[in-house]
């Protein structure tokens, strides 16, 4: 890689570019934040004291005016300026990573796609559960054919917030692209299709639980793939008793999974990676258990070690996309199909349907 890092620059310092963008930019190798888009003072004094050599933009047509002192731009803003901040990058020449949603619709992502490919230039989705350490140990697990073929993939990201926090991820209004459907539904679906491939069909289940709430806060998506695995998908900001994070059921043995990865705690408390050779790495009290015919709350089974959550490795993949011509780490299409899911989950909630595919 050259000597040189790629110059980025980051537009919203809000949840995802202030814990999660940011730090990552900052810690990989390769890269370096240049730049910081907020109209908020208060962020933009939190960017400067976090990042003392970062500059600051008020606003992303200030950033793109100097698009040629750039190497990377990404999209860490609202749902709904995905898209149009996306296009606009790819159109200035820049290299850009979106968060995920990517857009709204997987018409919208295909469109994108098309541009940056026109164009010549990296579009990735910022997917990063895909290196949350449960999936990791998930990944290894069926690679060394421990569950035997998997008939049924449980994957939940519950959470107790009886109370609104207000903003733009709670609105019902449809330009906002809120609503845990299409947020922490992005990533259980994004799971669900790296693993074990297309869908064929769609059932969900999208409630609003909470007074005052206007979107989804309460999801459950079933699919069915092509290959016969069911995967049920739960998103809650309402369990009052949170369920495994994962459980994996197959003819060999089953694989559950309690507790979250702890990268987004860490990030959220000022870690950083690379500070310490413990990034990643959870408490032996939290790793899941393999085995067959018990439960594992009574001790069924074998304690299976739960690899390092690994966020840093989405960054480096992108590094080395833009300047050794490695892989894109995930691609706008791959984002497509899963929004082509989320659609239908749409729309079976809606419908009280199953949508086939």
């Amino acid at each position: 890689m050259s000597a040189t890092p790629l110059r980025v620059g980051l537009v919203g310092y809000g949840l995802a570019g202030s814990v999660f963008h940011a730090p990552l930019i900052s810690t990989t190798a390769g890269l370096a934040l240049d730049t910081v888009v907020t109209s908020n003072p208060e962020r933009q004094k939190q960017a400067l004291a976090e990042h003392p050599d970062v500059r600051v933009a008020a606003t992303p047509d200030a950033l793109l005016a100097r698009a040629g002192d750039l190497d990377l731009l990404v999209v860490a803003s609202p749902n709904r300026t995905h898209v149009p901040l996306a296009t606009a990058a790819l159109e200035a020449g820049l290299p850009v990573v979106v968060d995920k949603p990517i857009a709204g619709t997987a018409a919208e992502a295909r469109e994108l796609a098309a541009l940056a490919e026109e164009r010549g230039l990296l579009l990735s989705v910022f997917q990063n559960r895909r290196w949350d350490n449960d999936f990791l140990t998930l990944r290894k697990l069926l690679a060394e054919g421990e569950l035997g073929d998997v008939w049924r993939f449980e994957s939940r990201f519950e959470r107790w917030r009886p109370q609104l926090k207000g903003g733009w991820r709670e609105s019902g209004d449809p330009v906002e692209i809120g609503g845990l459907l299409y947020d922490l539904g992005s990533h259980v679906v994004d799971q669900a299709l790296v693993l074990f491939g297309p869908v064929t069909q769609v059932y969900a289940e999208a409630a609003v639980r909470r007074s005052g709430a206007e979107t989804d806060d309460d999801t459950f998506i079933a699919l069915t793939h092509a290959n016969g695995v069911r995967s049920h998908l739960y998103a809650s900001a309402t369990t009052a008793q949170l369920g495994p994070r994962l459980r994996v059921l197959g003819s060999k043995a089953g694989y559950v999974k309690y507790g979250l990865d702890p990268q987004e705690a860490a990030l959220r408390e000022g870690r950083r990676p690379g500070a310490g050779a413990d990034w990643g790495v959870e408490p032996e009290s939290l790793w899941g258990r393999v085995g067959s015919g018990e439960s594992p709350v009574t001790g069924g089974g074998r304690v299976e070690p739960t690899l390092p959550g690994d966020y840093p490795a989405y960054y480096a993949a992108v590094a080395k996309a833009l300047l050794a011509g490695g892989p894109n780490p995930v691609t706008a299409l791959e984002a497509a199909a899963a929004l082509d899911v989320l659609e239908a989950a749409r729309r079976s909630a809606h419908d009280s349907v199953v949508v086939t595919l």
